[in-house]
C-alpha cells in the first residue's frame, strides 16, 4: 500500500475548545457538495473559512451567516484538507445525539467527503477516508470501527449524509485492511 498523501491545512475560524475532560471517541462522516451536484473544493473551503460569497450561486442564499466547519474534507481524488485540529471542536454535527449523549461536536471528529445522494463516492475516497479513520483510531484508542457513524445517525430525520451512496460494508473492508498508518495532522 502506498504512503499516505500529505494533508493540507487551512485554519477555520469556526472552531472552539472541547469541554474540559471530554475525550474524542466518535467519528462522524458527512457529504457535501457546493453548489449541489458540483464537487470542487473552492466553495467548501470558503464556507469553512467564513468567506463564502452567498451571492455566487442561488443555492448559497440559505448559507448566509452560517458558521460551520469539519476537521477534514476528503475530495473526489482522495486529497485531504484539514480545517480544525483534532483536539479542538469543529462545528459539523449541529443538533445531534449518539448513545444518549447530546452535542456530538463535543466528542466527535467530523470528516466531510465531497459527494451527494446522486453520485457514487470514488474508490480514492473510500481508501483515503479509511486511512484517515485508522490513523485517528490509533491516536484516539476509544474510537472503534463501530464508533464511525454517519451524520444521518446522529441527526436522524434532519440530515441524510453520507447517505445511501456511501457503502458502509466497502468502507469497513477498506478499514480492516489497514493496520498501522499515521498522518501528520494538526
Amino acid at each position: 500500500m502506498s504512503a499516505p498523501r500529505p494533508i493540507r491545512f487551512i485554519a477555520s475560524p469556526h472552531q472552539d475548545a472541547r469541554p474540559a475532560r471530554t475525550g474524542v471517541d466518535l467519528i462522524v462522516l458527512h457529504a457535501i457538495s457546493l453548489p449541489p451536484g458540483e464537487f470542487g473544493m473552492t466553495h467548501v473551503e470558503a464556507l469553512f473559512s467564513g468567506t463564502l460569497d452567498t451571492s455566487a450561486h442561488p443555492s448559497f442564499k440559505s448559507l448566509e451567516g452560517l458558521r460551520v466547519s469539519a476537521h477534514f474534507v476528503v475530495d473526489r481524488s482522495g486529497h485531504i484538507t484539514q480545517f480544525v485540529p483534532t483536539d479542538a471542536r469543529a462545528w459539523h454535527a449541529g443538533k445531534s445525539l449518539w448513545e444518549g449523549r447530546e452535542h456530538c461536536n463535543d466528542f466527535a471528529i467530523g470528516i466531510e467527503m465531497l459527494g451527494d445522494e446522486a453520485h457514487a463516492f470514488t474508490s480514492e475516497q473510500y481508501r483515503e477516508t479509511a486511512r484517515l479513520c485508522r490513523a485517528l483510531m490509533l491516536r484516539y484508542p476509544s474510537i472503534t470501527a463501530e464508533r464511525i457513524v454517519g451524520h444521518q445517525d446522529v441527526a436522524p430525520g434532519r440530515k441524510w449524509d453520507p447517505g445511501r451512496q456511501w457503502q458502509w460494508q466497502r468502507f469497513h473492508r477498506s478499514l480492516a485492511r489497514i493496520r498501522n498508518i499515521t498522518f501528520e495532522t494538526a
